[in-house]
């Protein structure tokens, strides 16, 4: 839970917000009723709209996205909305690439953060999460911590907020993920939410590191089934995409490409 506290300064009531990066800023899994994805920023969006009710969000994340498409297509529509405040969150897809390099990537992350701070827009940075629960990402786990390192030196560089996904032990449970292992659920799309509130002064009432409720750990049974059932409906999809070159993102586009006010689905 975060409340103002006695002589503490009121957080900043930003007029606008865009949101960039790829399927963790989307918002999968999140879904709506209707089968549009919500997701953290859109539940940040609603956070701050609840200071600014006139605020205005645009969210240009598309899932599968590079750090360099998510630069060379999306910065440039960012500044040109010219927004109080963005979301810069990028470079996972690139870190689970055999090849990838987290000193070059931090490098074209700062530049482009620099651009976006040049504009006078505050901007929130996230590290990575730890991907030592995660499947398959566990063995990634050194290079997202070599990451995490450069981002929050940028950061501090280029007077950035932090949201801190790796210090989010919470985040390591179960309950956080959904079916396919690789995307938060609902609740943790909401704890991370939460999270960037406590980091840039929004007050909430609700706790991001509350624990999560205690159930009955499944059977050694259960769990086999649902790793094969895992492997079979997400792995495997996931890996011929890989070899084939294609991507998660084709075909699809931004799901608020203009600054709007919120308008919450029922």
């Amino acid at each position: 839970m975060h409340t103002p506290r006695e002589g503490e300064a009121a957080p900043r009531l930003w007029g606008s917000y865009v949101a960039l990066g790829d399927s963790f800023t989307e918002g999968m899994d999140d879904p709506w009723p209707d089968g549009s994805f919500r997701g953290w920023a859109d539940r940040l969006a609603a956070h701050l709209a609840r200071a600014r009710p006139q605020l205005r969000y645009a969210n240009l994340a598309i899932r599968g996205k590079l750090l360099g498409q998510i630069i060379d297509e999306q910065l440039p529509a960012a500044i040109d909305l010219s927004p109080d405040l963005v979301t810069f969150c990028a470079g996972g897809n690139d870190i689970l690439r055999p090849s990838s390099d987290p000193d070059a990537l931090a490098a074209q992350f700062e530049q482009a953060t620099a651009e976006l701070r040049a504009t006078g827009a505050d901007v929130v940075i996230c590290t990575g999460f730890d991907t030592k629960e995660v499947p398959i990402m566990r063995r990634v786990r050194g290079k997202v911590a070599t990451y995490n390192a450069h981002l929050r030196a940028i950061a501090d560089k280029h007077n950035c907020h932090v949201v801190d996904l790796w210090s989010m032990t919470v985040l390591q449970h179960p309950q956080a993920w959904s079916e396919d292992r690789l995307h938060l659920s609902p609740e943790g799309h909401e704890r991370v939410a939460l999270r960037a509130c406590v980091e840039l002064g929004i007050p909430v009432t609700a706790d991001w590191s509350e624990p999560w409720p205690i159930t009955d750990p499944p059977d050694w049974l259960t769990l086999r089934r649902a790793d094969l059932r895992w492997a079979k409906q997400h792995f495997v999809p996931w890996l011929g995409r890989r070899l084939t070159g294609k991507s998660s993102a084709d075909g699809i586009e931004p799901k608020r490409p203009q600054l709007a006010e919120l308008c919450e689905k029922p």
